[in-house]
């Protein structure tokens, strides 16, 4: 009878146990059912990576130290500063206003951009919307990224925020929703905007580029150069507010009646204020990485008058910062702008027959043709304006005011070029009417057109005249004509009187 009320009794106990675990296990269910709704309908702006293995990290920096054997293809130009060598894979630095190129490394390999594709969409959108225009965030928008691994600001579907606040969230925070939002915002769809994007890149002289989204997430056929971002950069960076931007570390959009909390940004960017890799002469930046891109950078600064834009592509971080540092550094210390109006003393300009007068062909103190005094190349410390070899041309003008364009090279190498002007059409030339005042620029006269013109008219004058001479002649010769023959016909008709008076015998 004990045995039996024992066995009842440990029943009872295991069957309790049994209650116990479902019970313990129903709770994780609910927990864990909380955490994922937690995840899925408020999303916080973070980013998450995979920790790397040891032996994949070790892989990585060992593929970096060999890039920097790479050849670096300025380094081979003739009497050109020899620039560092860096761990990136491509990498390009270019002075503002002329275009040129100063350092090349593989600039025209064809690389994944990630997210330094935004400053391209950053600019279209700048110059397609106003900064007040309201951007509502669509559920396809939201939900387009992967809210542990993508960069993003935590907006929720359907919430509304200004342009100006949306490229905020793209320029600090990266944020990829908002690059989809933008994207619908101007142009109903990704696809839509992607065929913008490269319309526009085409434009501003890319030529190894395609892009199909506005964030740079990874896909095979979204892809670019070191060269092409340089020519985005170069239009990016000439806007005032995507230069403040970029440059800035962080941002707060306020909580309002159109987002329900307020959303904090923070640049992961080290190049800026307060950060490990601070450049005090930082304009603006915009960084990038996948795993398939690596890290990317876009840069952009200014130092005694100088502005340059430096990209690097498919690099380990930190390098992506520190090559962006030495490449700022060597063209900063290695490279001197020098004004054209200014520095310009020659007779001849290549051998176009070009010659500088201090008055034009018709006595005249007034220029006729002057170089714009704003144009400024770009040359190595060693060399000097004289070294530079210079071409004129009169085709593929831009500028409706420009007469014809000097273009300046420095050892075969590119270094700018300057614009001639009929006098008085730059308002901003001191030779303006405006000012009153002679400009410093030369003056050159086109001797070939000149004397080509008074050929012309020369001509057109004889030919003129021989006109005039023939008519004259022809007319006057019939006029002759009809002169003699009235006098024919006259004689003709004359009465011989003397037939009808009567003589004498003797004749008389």
């Amino acid at each position: 009878m004990k045995m039996f009320f024992f066995d009842l009794s440990g029943r009872n106990m295991e069957r309790k146990q049994r209650t116990a675990g479902k019970t313990r296990s129903v709770a994780c269910s609910v927990l864990s059912a909380l955490c994922a709704a937690a995840l899925l309908f408020c999303p916080l702006p973070f980013r998450a990576f995979a920790a790397p293995s040891a032996g994949a990290a070790g892989d990585y920096a060992a593929q970096a130290e060999a890039r920097k054997e790479l050849p670096i293809a300025s380094n081979e130009w003739e009497n050109w500063p020899a620039g560092p060598a860096i761990g990136a894979e491509a990498a390009i630095l270019m002075e503002a206003e002329t275009g040129a190129v100063l350092y090349e490394k593989n600039i025209h390999e064809k690389l994944y951009p990630a997210s330094i594709t935004k400053i391209l969409t950053a600019l279209i959108v700048m110059e397609q919307c106003s900064l007040e225009e309201t951007v509502t965030y669509s559920n396809e928008a939201v939900n387009s990224i992967d809210w542990q691994t993508d960069s993003n600001i935590g907006i929720k579907a359907g919430e509304q925020i200004t342009v100006e606040q949306s490229l905020y969230g793209l320029l600090v925070g990266s944020a990829n929703e908002v690059a989809t939002a933008l994207a619908e915002h101007v142009s109903g769809g990704v696809d839509a905007f992607a065929k913008l994007m490269n319309t526009r890149a085409k434009e501003l002289g890319c030529v190894d580029s395609h892009f199909v989204n506005a964030n740079g997430i990874f896909d095979e056929d979204h892809y670019t150069s070191a060269y092409d971002m340089a020519q985005i950069a170069r239009a990016f960076f000439s806007n005032d507010l995507l230069c403040k931007m970029s440059g800035t570390a962080t941002y707060t959009i306020p909580r309002s009646s159109t987002v329900s909390r307020e959303l904090f940004i923070s640049s992961k960017n080290q190049l800026l204020p307060g950060k490990p890799y601070a450049y005090a002469d930082l304009v603006g930046s915009k960084t990038g990485y996948t795993s398939e891109a690596r890290q990317t950078l876009v840069s952009c600064a200014q130092r005694d008058g100088m502005k340059l834009f430096c990209v690097v592509m498919k690099e380990e971080s930190p390098a992506q910062f520190t090559d962006t540092v030495e490449l700022f550094n060597y063209g900063f210390s290695s490279f001197h702008m020098v004004n054209v109006a200014d520095s310009d003393s020659r007779y001849t300009v290549g051998n176009q027959l070009f010659f500088e007068s201090d008055a034009d062909i018709f006595g005249s103190s007034s220029p006729i043709l002057s170089i714009d005094p704003s144009d400024s190349i770009v040359l190595p410390n060693t060399a000097d304006y004289e070294d530079t070899q210079s071409i004129l041309s009169y085709d593929g003008l831009t500028d409706e005011d420009a007469v014809a364009e000097i273009s300046f090279t420095c050892s075969g190498v590119y270094v700018g070029s300057a614009t001639v002007r009929a006098a008085g059409t730059d308002p901003g030339s001191p030779s303006s009417p405006e000012t009153g005042q002679d400009s410093p620029g030369r003056i050159y006269i086109n001797v070939r057109l000149v004397l080509i013109c008074v050929i012309a008219v020369y001509l057109f004058l004889n030919f003129l005249v021989w006109l005039i001479t023939l008519i004259h002649n022809y007319s006057f010769s019939g006029q002759r004509k009809d002169h003699r023959r009235r006098r024919r016909r006259r004689g003709r008709e004359t009465i011989d009187y003397d037939r009808y008076v009567k003589r004498d015998p003797e004749g008389f």
